[in-house]
């Protein structure tokens, strides 16, 4: 057997919450180099230990705390973690990666991946040490949101603690299990937050309000450091120059220049432009000059592209700045532009508890069957597009499962499909979870992107940063190719585990020689570039496998949206566009067979065997 690198810690803790008790395990190295870290390990975890039946809610289901071997060391904003789990919206693999200082500090135990088995008795908390975990009792933390509760354990942790405790914390909506509660970790740097899938809503449904790390001694140590830090050092000044629209207004910059292309949905994507004053009225150069009182950044990254926001008039004091895709779901899509009170939407959903890309989209949702005579006023006084007060109102209401809430808080398509007469229509998603800011009709990328997606209507495994330079936005020929290979990047990214918005900045938006020069010189492997894209690939078809097990993977469920497929953006500068269904038919016969899978979309085991993992299949 292989020694395992010194960037990694070894070990595997496994929790099993209905007894307290817990064993490590350690790591097979021959997995370091088939699936590298974060992603790859909380995926085969999910493999391992999930039943292929088991619903998201069962004690049955785990979710996993992934690092990477890039974790600690000179490479770029790498205090990114991953949660793996399977989703209570998607009912397949689902991975959701956030930052911070919390992945740091997991590093600093020698725990690569936690796994939480199995459910509490009582509502309690988990802290890990580098010695291993203890589920502590946390009733009192009963209702309390995601802030109060990193603020609570992280003293209540810290009291007997050696070294520093980091938190991350379920709100009400977690307690609730409303299907896209969110985790949110609170660092003196930067609040990380695991935001899509449903890990709050797991994590609830295991009885557990938190997780405690402390740091401990493990310090990883790159076999070629000195490489390593020269190549980190050649790629600063090109990473900062290409972030500068981060480092001053977030993500929040991508309003103006999306909304100019024409590609971004507004009322739930009927349209998909806003006059330029209402656009205005969100945008990032406005929060900038009105709102911002602070850059905050995670750890070991410099380009600070998180922000602090007041609104005065809402009681908002250095909340989080609202993400371009949270202003796409809240804002554009239910037409609502004021924008103090859309802050104060994201500030209650970030408290409570809740993904504001699948919240807002239901809600939009929502809105559309109001005008289409679906829901009334009966249902709710607050679905009228261009709600503001109503918009606040709802994300109480959903964290809480009161009222129309409650409806709301099982997320759009299992509200369609409470509604019926062709409410599907109406659905902004595939697979179950709603679509994220980039538009899948005026992106033909996105189009099979989304359509394939591990997740569904994430922009986190086919990536849209190559498509708004003009690459296989507007054309199919290619395009198969190009999002299956998007999709080995972002895989190998959450494995490593990497910033997306560092990584195509600083390093490259495809698989390249400097991620193999980067891995070589942590690992001291020798890799050669192909390689390192197979470790993507393997672990792409690895959650590929877990959904075709799960029966929630086949060419069936790889789809769009009626909209998309049947409803040309009407108007603006991508009038015209959309993606029929022999459209996406044909581009899916090129992405199987470009991915060696069969005509249903099933990994064939010929594939599974040339990319050593022919064991997981059987």
């Amino acid at each position: 057997m292989p020694d395992l690198p010194p960037v990694y810690g070894g070990r595997i803790l496994h929790v099993h919450l209905d007894t307290g008790e817990s064993e490590i395990e350690s790591i097979d190295p021959d997995d370091t180099r088939r699936f590298l870290g974060g992603n790859g390990f909380a995926a085969k975890a999910v493999h391992d230990h999930v039943p292929p039946d088991a619903d998201p809610f069962d004690p049955e289901n785990v979710l996993t705390f992934a690092v990477g071997p890039m974790n600690g060391t000179p490479f770029q904003s790498t205090s990114r973690g991953v949660v793996g789990f399977v989703s209570p919206q998607t009912n397949g693999f689902f991975d959701s990666t956030f930052g911070g200082t919390f992945p740091r500090a997991q590093k600093t135990t020698g725990f690569e991946l936690i796994v939480l088995h199995g459910a509490a008795d009582d509502l309690s908390y988990v802290h890990v040490d580098e010695d291993g975990a203890s589920v502590e009792p946390a009733a009192d933390l009963a209702g309390m949101d995601t802030y109060e509760t990193c603020a609570e354990v992280e003293d209540r942790a810290g009291d007997d603690a050696a070294n520093d405790v980091h938190v991350i914390a379920a709100g009400p909506a977690g307690e609730n299990q409303v299907r896209f509660a969110c985790l949110l970790h609170d660092s003196e740097m930067r609040e990380g937050v695991a935001g899509r899938g449903g890990a709050g809503a797991v994590l609830g449904s295991k009885n557990v309000k938190a997780v405690a790390i402390e740091e401990g001694d493990f310090r990883p140590e790159p076999a070629a450091d000195g490489d390593l830090r020269d190549l980190v050092g050649s790629r600063m000044k090109p990473l900062m120059e290409e972030t500068q629209m981060l480092q001053n207004y977030g993500t929040s910059g991508l309003v103006g220049p999306i909304n100019e292309m024409g590609k971004l949905g507004r009322q739930n994507n009927r349209v998909e432009q806003a006059p330029d004053d209402l656009a205005e009225a969100i945008s990032g150069e406005r929060i900038r000059e009105e709102f911002v009182t602070e850059d905050t950044t995670c750890a070991n990254c410099a380009v600070a592209c998180g922000k602090h926001v007041t609104v005065e008039s809402e009681g908002v004091t250095d909340g989080k700045i609202p993400e371009f895709e949270s202003l796409f779901g809240t804002a554009t899509m239910t037409d609502t532009f004021d924008a103090e009170r859309v802050m104060k939407a994201n500030d209650l959903c970030d408290r409570l508890g809740m993904d504001t890309i699948s919240w807002g989209v239901s809600v939009a949702f929502a809105r559309e069957c109001y005008d289409e005579g679906l829901l009334t006023d009966d249902d709710s006084p607050h679905l009228a597009f261009g709600d503001a007060d109503g918009l606040v109102e709802l994300a109480r209401l959903t964290a809480h499962r009161e009222g129309f809430g409650d409806r709301l808080a099982e997320g759009s398509f299992r509200l369609a499909d409470e509604l019926g007469d062709e409410a599907d229509r109406y659905l902004h998603g595939t697979k179950g979870l709603e679509y994220a800011a980039h538009s899948p009709r005026g992106l033909k990328g996105m189009s099979i992107g989304y359509a394939t997606g591990t997740r569904g209507g994430s922009h986190h495994d086919t990536r849209p940063t190559l498509q708004y330079e003009g690459e296989h936005a507007e054309t199919t020929a290619g395009t198969p190719a190009f999002a299956a290979r998007t999709q080995h990047f972002t895989a190998l990214g959450d494995s490593l585990t990497q910033c997306r918005f560092v990584s195509e900045a600083g390093w490259g938006k495809r698989v390249t020689d400097r991620y193999r020069d980067a891995i070589n010189a942590a690992t001291g492997w020798d890799l050669s570039t192909d390689e390192v894209e197979r470790i993507g690939e393997r672990i792409y078809n690895l959650e590929r496998l877990i959904n075709v097990e799960r029966g929630v993977a086949r060419r069936e469920t790889d789809t769009l949206s009626h909209r998309v497929m049947h409803e040309p953006i009407p108007e603006g500068p991508s009038e015209g566009m959309y993606c029929p269904p022999d459209e996406l038919s044909s581009m899916l016969d090129e992405y199987y067979d470009f991915r060696g899978w069969d005509d249903d979309g099933i990994p064939t085991p010929e594939r599974l065997d040339a990319l050593d993992m022919a064991e997981l299949a059987d």
